[in-house]
């Protein structure tokens, strides 16, 4: 067991589950074809519970996100010198995910023709494209992401270990209430990681990776993060 390996299996199951609810709804001739936000929420809030509870059962501590360690090394209780090796697990958790992702989907790829609709299994983007509110969006929803995760862990060590269940329901109550701009990534592993992926698998009609907004899911997040830490200080 070990921190790297923690982080990492917790964020490629993360992405597993998490894109793999996106493909399910998406995507053409699936069994879950236009379920739903509903479905998708659910998916992901899954997908945490499971992802976190992975990752501290193998000696991670169960962010899964660079916002969440971000913050927790500005709360001042973490390791800073963690955050190289919890970054690279969480990024390439990420992109290992999404292959996975492909891979379990290729066939429904090959049938989708939209080639948004392919994309949007990977990486998130905006019903309503405008850099200033989309990048708010995503600040709001870390901010309520990370304070909410230090509420509900420990008192002694906030960050340290974050409870999979308590999280995993914060992010299904996030999802449905303040996903509907952006599409929720409040991580930037999660979002950037799978477009990267996106870029570099031989996906069939594929478009762009739309790397104009991929900042916005990186900034935001990270932003959000820092605030909820810089508050949690005052409180």
């Amino acid at each position: 067991m070990s921190p790297f390996l923690g982080e990492f299996i917790g964020t490629a199951f993360l992405i597993v589950l998490g894109d793999g609810v996106v493909a399910n709804v998406v995507l053409n001739k699936t069994k879950g074809h236009n379920s739903g936000w509903i479905v998708i929420a659910f998916g992901w809030a899954m997908a945490v519970f499971i992802g976190v509870y992975a990752s501290t059962k193998l000696g991670g501590s169960g962010h899964l996100n660079p916002a969440v360690t971000i913050a927790a090394i500005a709360f001042d209780n973490f390791d800073s010198s963690l955050l190289l090796t919890y970054l690279i697990a969480q990024f390439a958790g990420a992109i290992t995910g999404a292959v996975v992702v492909w891979l379990a989907y290729k066939q429904h790829f090959d049938t989708t023709e939209d080639a948004n609709l392919k994309l949007a299994v990977f990486c998130t983007a905006p019903n309503i494209r405008n850099a200033g509110y989309n990048l708010v969006t995503e600040i709001i929803g870390t901010f309520v992401l990370v304070f909410g995760a230090m509420a509900m862990s420990q008192p002694a060590t906030p960050f340290i270990t974050i409870d999979a269940l308590p999280v995993g329901l914060l992010v299904l109550g996030i999802g449905l209430s303040l996903g509907g701009p952006t599409g929720y990534a409040i991580n930037p592993a999660r979002d950037l990681g799978p477009r990267i992926a996106h870029f570099l698998l031989p996906i069939s009609g594929k478009r762009d990776s739309d790397w104009n907004y991929a900042w916005i899911p990186v900034i935001g997040p990270i932003a959000g993060g820092l605030l909820a830490a810089f508050i949690i200080k005052l409180i």
